[in-house]
C-alpha cells in the first residue's frame, strides 16, 4: 500500500495553482518540459536562477494569505447574467415542478386508497365468498403492501425532494430576474 501524497507547498505550485494553471500551461510559460515543472513542482529539482526569475513574474501577483472572496464580492466580479437563459431556467423549473406536483398528487391517492384497502381487506378476506374472490383480494392485498412498502415510501421522498429543489430554484431565479435591470 503506498503511502499518502503530501501536497506540494513549492513556489510552483503555489503559483500554478494561484492562476489555475496546468503543468502543461506552466511549463509552456517558462519554456521548459512538463516533466520538469512536475519535479520542480514536486521539489526533486531546485530552480534555476533564469527559472526562478521567470517565475518570479507571476509569483509577485500571489498574495502572501490567499484571501477567500466573499459571496458578495464573488457577484461583483461578475457581468450581469443574461435574462433570456435565466428565463429559459425558470420556465423548465416551472414546468418541472408542476409535472411532480401531479406525480406526487396522483402518488398521494394511490397511497389513500392503499390506506382503504389495508383498512378493508382484513375483514373482507376471511369473508369471500368463493376462491375467485379470495384470489381477487389477495392479489389487491400483495398489491397494497407494495403500494405501502419502503421503496413506495423512498420513491414519493425522492419526488418530494426534487420539488423542494425545483421551488427553490424557482424562488431564486424569480429574485435574481427582479434585480436585473429592464
Amino acid at each position: 500500500m503506498g503511502r499518502p501524497a503530501i501536497p506540494s507547498t513549492s513556489l510552483v505550485r503555489v503559483v500554478r495553482t494561484h492562476f489555475g494553471l496546468t503543468l502543461e500551461a506552466l511549463a509552456a510559460y517558462l519554456r521548459v518540459s512538463v516533466g520538469l515543472v512536475s519535479h520542480l513542482e514536486a521539489g526533486r529539482r531546485a530552480l534555476s536562477g533564469p527559472l526562478l526569475l521567470r517565475l518570479s513574474h507571476l509569483a509577485r501577483h500571489v498574495p502572501e494569505v490567499p484571501a477567500a472572496l466573499t459571496e458578495a464580492e464573488t457577484i461583483a466580479r461578475l457581468t450581469p447574467p443574461s435574462a433570456p437563459l435565466l428565463e429559459a431556467r425558470l420556465d423548465y423549473c416551472q414546468h418541472h415542478a408542476g409535472r411532480l406536483r401531479r406525480e406526487l398528487r396522483a402518488f398521494a391517492d394511490q397511497l389513500r386508497l392503499a390506506g382503504h384497502w389495508q383498512q378493508a381487506l382484513p375483514t373482507l378476506l376471511p369473508a369471500a365468498p368463493d376462491a375467485t374472490a379470495a384470489a381477487w383480494l389477495d392479489r389487491r392485498q400483495q398489491q397494497t403492501a407494495a403500494d405501502l412498502d419502503a421503496d413506495s415510501s423512498a420513491h414519493y421522498h425522492l419526488l418530494r425532494a426534487r420539488l423542494l429543489a425545483l421551488e427553490a430554484e424557482t424562488e431564486a431565479l424569480k429574485q435574481l430576474l427582479a434585480l436585473l435591470p429592464d
